[in-house]
């Protein structure tokens, strides 16, 4: 391998990513990825993963490019895959075109096939050049890198507050905080997302929702987009989520998740008003362990990116064990007052000292409001966070 580049591979790359960038809503729970073909410096065909099951990104440019694939170089921002599963190795398929050079933005973070495709190519003969521009790369797909590599999501905490740092009135009213371009901006967020997290009680105040609205999202292919609804999980430790729940009539799923102690009969009517129930051990405190929350969601729901919307008791809960890799903080120009409710309850924090850093990676604004991207100065962040 070699880690030369030139000029125009870093051009090649970055085409390549701003096709990955175009399944950024549809791919999960595979990862975004692009692919340029480029020989004698034009390019002969491009592609990009769209939709799970379909086909990959190399396999749309390869067959745009046809026969001037052969002896070629292919610009492929993940690893091309090297196993048979609903679509056929597209190291293999890179092999049969006979492209002469195949150059990688990043190894697949899979520990079980990672290497295994660049391996394949070399033993044929191709060369292969790995790492350009790397961290766009991984930008793209932290949540999937989280969970190849952590065996749980990235998660990413979204919350809208006043200036003041409340985020409702002492009342429970909170609807609207921030105007319409934050909540468009909070709608990609659900779009690009495998599930939307919340606890009963978010739901019990606001009969939330939590779907994609094509209207809302302000994008040329809406409805496209809104075909895959994220999974929308809601923590019920003690199964009080009414049975009339709008969320329980919306298109996809609603899984609640609960602990043992309540009988199949309560189990049993929720589940037929519209609602999946997963019983899951609960923690010391007798609440749901939020840890094994979210491995069971990799485990069993291939969840890449996790979008918590909730309030201030289960995001300080999450915050405090230390289960937050992003938090997006719509801030409004308004003031609700002392009596209004705070943004976390976090405990635990007598002291100057106990007080919780974030590293603010961006800070702009949305319409009227403020848009601040963070991560916890505790939390090893995945890739880069920085959104695409």
């Amino acid at each position: 391998m070699t880690d030369i580049f030139s000029q125009a591979d870093h051009r090649y790359m970055a085409q390549a990513l701003t096709l990955a960038r175009k399944g950024l809503y549809t791919t999960d729970p595979n990862p975004r990825v692009g692919c340029v073909i480029v020989l004698n410096g034009q390019v002969v065909g491009e592609g990009f993963h769209l939709r799970a099951g379909e086909a990959h990104a190399e396999i749309h440019a390869l067959e745009a490019a046809g026969e001037l694939a052969e002896g070629a170089t292919a610009y492929v921002t993940l690893e091309p895959c090297s196993h048979t599963g609903r679509t056929g190795p597209c190291a293999q398929a890179l092999t049969i075109a006979q492209v002469s050079r195949v150059v990688v933005a990043m190894v697949d973070p899979n520990p079980q096939v990672s290497g295994r495709g660049i391996r394949m190519l070399e033993e044929a003969g191709i060369e292969v050049a790995v790492g350009l521009l790397e961290s766009e790369a991984r930008a793209l797909n932290p949540g999937f890198i989280a969970r190849m590599t952590t065996q749980r999501p990235f998660v990413r905490l979204k919350m809208a507050m006043s200036l003041d740092g409340r985020t409702a009135m002492g009342s429970g009213e909170s609807q609207w905080i921030t105007g319409p371009e934050a909540r468009t901006q909070v709608q990609r967020l659900r779009a690009r997302s495998s599930a939307i997290l919340s606890g009963v009680e978010s739901i019990i105040m606001d009969d939330a929702r939590l779907t994609l609205r094509p209207e809302q999202l302000k994008l040329a292919n809406a409805d496209d987009i809104v075909i895959r609804q994220p999974l929308r999980v809601i923590l019920d430790t003690h199964l009080r989520l009414p049975l009339a729940a709008a969320c329980l009539t919306e298109p996809g799923r609603t899984l609640v998740i609960t602990t043992p102690d309540h009988s199949a009969e309560k189990r049993a009517r929720l589940t037929q008003a519209g609602a999946e129930v997963q019983v899951l051990p609960a923690g010391n405190d007798g609440r749901i362990d939020l840890a094994l929350m979210l491995q069971w969601l990799v485990e069993n729901e291939q969840v890449n990116e996790l979008l918590v919307e909730t309030g201030a008791t289960l995001a300080g809960a999450m915050l405090d064990a230390e289960l937050v890799d992003e938090l997006q903080l719509f801030v409004a120009p308004t003031l609700l007052g002392g009596d209004a409710r705070p943004l976390f309850a976090l405990p635990g924090l007598a002291r100057m000292a106990d007080q919780r850093r974030l590293a603010i990676h961006d800070m702009r604004a949305v319409g009227r409001d403020w848009r601040i991207i963070a991560s916890p100065l505790t939390t090893s962040a995945i890739g880069d966070t920085k959104v695409p």
